[in-house]
Order: structure tokens, then sequence, then C-alpha cells
């Protein structure tokens, strides 16, 4: 019997990297380098912000601003420097104050004279206007925050119910007063109202729009007739917010259902709001303020 051969076992060679020591070099100058590339960026030093760091601190520290001087900007675009110190104003004591703001009281109330002054001759010329013509009774005159108010409250009838067009003696009105005011250099503000019977106009969605309706009427005569620049002119409708008289009055709807023709001043606002005031507790030369 033969003895069974026993196949050769192919036994691999072990291979020796003799070049491992390449990784190992390769690991070390990679550290090296990146350990002098930190020892260079930690030895530069960016003198602006250094600067910078340097002024916020002596700020912060020891200067007596409300806001903080940010120095020199870092920011090189346009628009985006840093905002300057503002120093903390002193207070007054209130001793000095009081004579202050007496005077400016005084100042104000002086102007507010000499504006109701103005005003009175514009409300003259316009009166005398009329008393020429018959029409005296055909407005009234009154003073509010806006300046001298016109109203067109005949009593014959200026509107009739639910119409914006003007009767003969309210275009007669209108057309008296119209030349004094184109004389005139103040704006003017054209103000509808209506009454305030709680009823829907009969050819008008609301009362907001019968009393706009009734403004430019006398608006378009002013301007297209009477030769009123149209720069000066502007109009508005109140409805029923501003009645002249308590509409708890007899006869009152027919008075609140009017146009106001309103001389607007020019003067401050502090000046315009003594203008009532003063208004009530002077007298006209046509007598007492009405």
């Amino acid at each position: 019997m033969a003895a069974r051969r026993r196949p050769k076992r192919h036994v691999e060679e072990e291979h020796e990297d003799s070049e491992r020591w390449l990784v190992t070099y390769a690991d070390l100058i990679t550290l090296l380098m990146a350990l002098f590339i930190i020892l260079y960026a930690m030895s530069y030093t960016d003198t602006e912000k250094y600067t910078a760091l340097k002024q916020g601190l002596a700020v912060g520290f020891g200067e007596a601003s409300v806001v903080q001087d940010g120095g020199t900007s870092l920011l090189k675009e346009t628009g985006s420097s840093a905002i300057s110190a503002v120093a903390a104003k002193q207070v007054p004591d209130a001793a000095f104050v009081a004579p202050r703001t007496a005077d400016a009281d005084v100042e104000v109330r002086n102007a507010a004279r000499k504006e109701l002054a103005r005003l009175r001759d514009i409300e003259t010329r316009l009166r005398r206007a009329l008393r020429a013509e018959g029409l005296s009774s055909d407005v009234r005159t009154s003073y509010d925050e806006r300046g001298l108010v016109v109203s067109l409250v005949s009593r014959h009838v200026v509107f009739r119910n639910d119409l914006a067009t003007l009767s003969p003696r309210g275009e007669r009105v209108v057309d008296v007063l119209g030349p004094v005011l184109a004389g005139l250099s103040d704006d003017l503000e054209i103000a509808g109202n209506t009454n305030q019977v709680d009823v829907k106009p009969a050819y008008f969605n609301t009362d907001w729009d019968l009393s706009s309706a009734r403004a430019i009427t006398v608006l378009r005569r002013l301007e297209e007739r009477l030769g009123v620049a149209t720069a000066r002119l502007a109009v508005a409708g109140y409805g029923v917010t501003r009645p002249l008289i308590d509409p708890s009055q007899p006869e009152s709807q027919a008075v609140n259902k009017r146009v106001d023709v309103v001389v607007l001043s020019a003067a401050e606002a502090a000046v315009r709001e003594l203008l009532p005031d003063l208004a009530r507790s002077t007298t006209t030369q046509e007598g007492t303020t009405r």
C-alpha cells in the first residue's frame, strides 16, 4: 500500500516593511510645522485691536460719558464708524429753571395776543363787507386752536335738507366773503358739518359724505369764481361731530347744519392753544365776542 503523499504547505514569507519609519517622520514634521505656525501667530500684535481695547477700557473705567467711545473703528466700510461719546448733561436746579419758564410763558402769551389782534383785523374786514350787503347776521365767528372760524349759519337757509348745493342766500354770503379771503395769505380750511338729527341723509350714504359735499361746494365757489388760490385751500367733513351749539337747544339743528371757513393760524401750537381763552376775555371792534 502506497503511502499517501501529503500536499505541500505553502508558507508565505513574512514581508518586513523597511519604510515604516517614514510615517512617524512625517507626523513629526507636521507637528513641528503646526508648532511654528502657533508661535508665529502668538508673536504678531494687532495694533488696531490693541488700541481699541486700550481706549475702551480707559473710557469704561476712567471717563464719565453716557455712551462709551469705541475709539477708532475696526470696520472699514462707509457708515460703520464708531459713535461719538455723549457727555452727560448737567440738570439745572429748580431755582434756575423757574425764571426761564415764567419768561417763556409771558413770551407765548404776548405772541398769542399779537396773533389774536391780527385775526381780529381779518374778522373786522369780513364783517364790514357783510354789513355793507346786509348780511352781517348770516355768519358767526369764533376762535379755536386752528384760528378764526367763520361759520355760515344764516337764519335763512344756506343748505336745504339733505342737499349739498348752496341756496341763493348762501351764494351771496360766500360771494361777499370771497374777495376778502382772496386777499389774505393765510391758508383756509373749508369744513362741512351736518346737524345731529338721527336720520340717514336721503341722497348720501352717511353724514360724513353730506358734510364733505357741502364743504366742497363752498370750496369750489371760492376757488373757481372768487379767485382764492388753490394751494391755500383744504377741505374737511366733520359730519355730526362738531355742533356749533348744544343740539338740545331749540333750533340748534338749523345752525349746526353749516360750513365753516377757517382762517388757519400759522403760529406755533402753544400760541394757538391760547387763542380761544384770549378771544373770550376780550372784546372786538364790533362789540363783545360772539
